[in-house]
């Protein structure tokens, strides 16, 4: 057996939750492989909408094992938040929720960090979630981190200490005096709660569960073009979005790697600062955005709207080596008389088809335009009910990437994603 994974093809915010949801059933095992609480996957199901951050989306599947994996880094106050109001709808997490031990803690002092270092910057700040997932990663790559699995040592009080002094002197160099002696509490309170669940070697874990013959879907959050080494830099994450971060993330061979689902939203939205090529600043995308509901699952902030922009999405498609695309909110478009996609770039009066080292302002997209469908897409059951003009549209976006198109989601409902062949 090998790990299928499902990635973000854009800057995030693609309806990875839904997709993750709805693929669950032929999955045994849903595992988490990067990130933090700053992603926010939201389900839809019985009339109840769910956001999670840090468990993995197939949680309200009882059958399917969960598993937080070694390259996510976990708040403790938000991991028990997500576990009791995932409880109240009747999810087991006793019994179907694993986190591995090698995952690291994101500290109370890790948010202050967080924010000084945003203050600092001041304008050309990158518009962090705030929430401590960077100075978490730089803390692991610098090796003082703090892992899920040292909440059992008799010394772990002592590390937490340790950290947290070093913390508090890089914020007086910052001149950063604020405290959250109310959130440590919270979050030694959260530790204490957490050992009551299941801890795991992810990767011991991961590999006999391939070698006995289990399927595995990893999870992937945010999207590649925030991934921290290939993405529009340094307006991006703190860790490896692409496939490439599964084999790190789980521990897995890339030789285990199997199929690659890629996620794109049938536009573009973006969170924060940073580069968007195809960005809409006019009437059309306060539409897009008030049609599509674009704000933030974790934040709350309006998102950034604009054409979909196939330089980038062919980029992302090189990097992931994409076996299928999953197109979702097509629904979103149902009333547009013209759709644009970006099929180039203008950088000084030169037009380009890839993505440059240099994303900023000074790239104008070059866009083809397209008949839009103007009508309700929401209840179509199969391939054959979608109007010509919205097949046109999938149709181009397949044979421009040359990848098939193998789901596409008509409306937020987990019952509103249609299996579809378009080549």
């Amino acid at each position: 057996m090998k790990v299928d994974v499902l990635l973000g093809m854009q800057w995030g915010d693609e309806g990875k939750g839904k997709i993750v949801d709805v693929l669950t059933p032929q999955y045994d095992i849903i595992a988490r492989f990067q990130g933090g609480p700053n992603a926010g996957h939201t389900l839809e199901f019985n009339n109840i909408k769910h956001v999670l951050h840090t468990i993995p989306s197939g949680i309200f599947r009882p059958k399917a094992m969960n598993v937080i994996g070694s390259g996510v880094v976990v708040d403790p106050v938000i991991l028990r938040e997500e576990i009791e109001s995932a409880m109240k709808l009747g999810a087991d997490l006793h019994n179907n929720l694993l986190i591995s031990k090698k995952a690291h803690l994101i500290m109370p002092s890790h948010r202050l960090l967080d924010k000084a270092y945003e203050e600092y910057k001041g304008a050309s700040k990158i518009g962090s979630t705030q929430k401590g997932i960077g100075p978490t990663y730089t803390d692991r790559t610098a090796r003082i981190g703090l892992r899920m699995g040292e909440i059992f040592s008799p010394n772990f009080v002592q590390k937490y200490n340790t950290t947290k002094a070093h913390h508090l002197k890089v914020m007086q160099g910052y001149n950063f005096t604020e405290t959250n002696e109310e959130y440590e509490k919270q979050w030694f309170e959260a530790i204490e709660y957490l050992k009551a669940f299941n801890f795991i070697d992810s990767e011991i874990y991961v590999n006999k569960a391939l070698n006995d013959g289990k399927s595995i879907l990893a999870e992937g959050a945010q999207g590649s073009m925030l991934d921290v080494d290939y993405g529009s830099y340094p307006f991006v994450t703190s860790s490896n979005t692409l496939a490439s971060g599964v084999c790190s993330g789980l521990g897995v061979a890339p030789s285990k790697i199997g199929k690659v689902y890629g996620i794109v939203k049938a536009y573009c939205t973006r969170v924060g600062s940073g580069p968007f090529p195809t960005e809409l600043f006019d009437a059309t995308g306060e539409t897009l955005r008030r049609i599509g509901n674009e704000f933030g699952a974790t934040t709350g902030r309006a998102r950034r709207c604009g054409w979909l922009d196939l330089v980038a999405l062919k980029y992302a498609v090189m990097l992931n080596g994409l076996t299928d695309i999953i197109i979702t909110k097509a629904d979103v478009l149902n009333d547009f008389d013209k759709l644009k996609v970006a099929v180039a770039y203008k950088i000084n009066d030169k037009e380009v088809d890839y993505v440059p080292f240099e994303m900023n302002d000074e790239i104008e997209p070059v866009y083809v335009e397209f008949d839009g469908w103007k009508q309700d897409i929401s209840k179509c059951q199969n391939e054959d009910d979608l109007p010509k003009p919205l097949k046109d549209y999938l149709k181009f976006i397949a044979k421009e990437t040359g990848v098939k198109i193998s789901y596409l989601s008509v409306g937020p409902d987990r019952v509103q994603t249609l299996k579809v062949n378009i080549e």
